[in-house]
């Protein structure tokens, strides 16, 4: 019989949880082999008065991971994305005119995209947590393209109005860092996790 290779991230056969409900998440575990199963998470992503935006989004992911229950007793993989500028965080717009808004903060300018994973083991108690940061330098972008890209839809599920995966791709001037972790799951780090909770 043939012997059949895997990727180190694949040889455990434990099941994975994946506590997400963003499509981008998901194909990007699918495009390295990894078939999880889906269990969004749902917390309470208030920032705490003084948080840092760093120690924000580690704990998001965190406890998204830790509040997933899932019946296998699975691994439970967890992320949580922010862009920051200027130290201040951004997140989904409740409207257009509030995604218009932060776009024209983001035109010309960088700012950061942080990104952090967490990954759950329930029957060892053991939780690792790691944060990825990209920085992000957009071109300057005039009215009517902002208001044209927000007629697209798109800003609306996004942490700071915009998809680099998608049609907000024509902002992005150039990255530094990983570009999956701005897509919403850095790999790389990911696959580290995964292997060594083998």
């Amino acid at each position: 019989m043939e012997d059949k290779k895997q990727m180190a991230w694949l040889k455990n056969g434990s099941p994975l949880c994946l506590a997400s409900a963003s499509p981008r998440r998901l194909e990007l575990l699918q495009q390295v082999g990894i078939k999880p199963f889906v269990s969004p998470a749902e917390i309470d992503e208030t920032i705490k008065p003084g948080e840092t935006p760093r120690h924000y989004v580690k704990r998001m992911a965190t406890t998204k991971a830790r509040s997933t229950m899932n019946q296998d007793h699975a691994r439970v993989l967890a992320a949580d994305t922010i862009v920051v500028l200027d130290g201040v965080v951004l997140g989904k717009p409740f409207d257009n005119q509030e995604a218009e808004q932060m776009l024209e903060r983001l035109s010309g300018r960088p700012h950061q995209v942080m990104t952090a994973i967490a990954l759950f083991q329930p029957q060892r108690e053991k939780i690792d947590a790691l944060v990825v940061e990209t920085a992000v330098w957009f071109k300057k972008v005039s009215r009517a393209e902002i208001q044209a890209y927000v007629a697209t839809g798109e800003p609306m599920d996004k942490a700071g109005s915009y998809g680099i995966q998608g049609f907000g791709a024509f902002m992005v001037e150039r990255i530094d860092g990983s570009y999956t972790a701005v897509v919403g799951l850095p790999l790389f780090e990911t696959l580290s996790l995964l292997t060594n909770s083998n």
